[in-house]
């Protein structure tokens, strides 16, 4: 599944403020732990995220066939940021028909298959972070770990991009500091991110898929 399936432009843009961060679950978001919620948030509805700004959404048209993925998942992904550091959030998404006969309950409902960060400081090394060059199109191969699910047909397949995801992952200043828990106020910024999806920069999501 790649990016550049549904736009013929060379990237999609959206703007990320600290102080406005995508949240986890649909608002108002309760104690995120301990909480009767937190081992349910993952098979919650998705749609509240979808038509938001700060998110860009890539989906498949309705499948035609049933595709069953059984192995690792990784997104490549290819941005820049107006910052010197952002953090970027994957995420991989069943979207059920407008109409379930059996269960009309489950119309339209998205379903998270996978969803995870990389704090753009440590692309390149866990142990040595380092800031952003500003403008800059870097590679981000973001392990979305291994998954078995069956998209059934007349499903879609769509894939979420955001750079905040709170309270489960907390706020990045998106200004590089050396210890990011001594951030100030004032070092909280918004950033314009893009996600690249030329033929020089592929944003795609690689998935092992079973042969009928």
């Amino acid at each position: 599944f790649e990016a550049a399936a549904e736009s013929k432009a060379l990237f999609g843009e959206y703007v990320s403020a600290p102080a406005k961060p995508v949240p986890y679950r649909p608002r108002p978001v309760t104690p995120t732990y301990p909480g009767p919620e937190w081992q349910l948030w993952m098979v919650e509805d998705q749609r509240s995220t979808q038509h938001r700004p700060d998110v860009l959404t890539y989906e498949t048209e309705p499948l035609a066939e049933d595709v069953t993925v059984a192995g690792s998942l990784t997104a490549h992904l290819f941005g820049s940021t107006s910052g010197s550091d952002c953090d970027w959030i994957v995420r991989l998404i069943d979207v059920y028909p407008e109409k379930v006969e059996k269960d009309p309950r489950m119309g339209g409902f998205q379903l998270l298959i996978s969803g995870e960060p990389m704090r753009a400081r440590f692309r390149r090394s866990f142990e040595k972070p380092e800031p952003i060059v500003p403008g800059e199109v870097n590679e981000y191969p973001i392990d979305l770990h291994w998954s078995h699910h069956c998209f059934r047909k007349g499903h879609k397949i769509m894939v979420q991009v955001q750079s905040t995801w709170f309270p489960l992952i907390d706020r990045n200043p998106q200004k590089y500091i050396p210890n990011i828990f001594e951030a100030r106020d004032d070092d909280f910024q918004s950033a314009r991110q893009r996600v690249y999806h030329a033929p020089q920069y592929p944003s795609a999501i690689s998935m092992q898929v079973l042969e009928k």
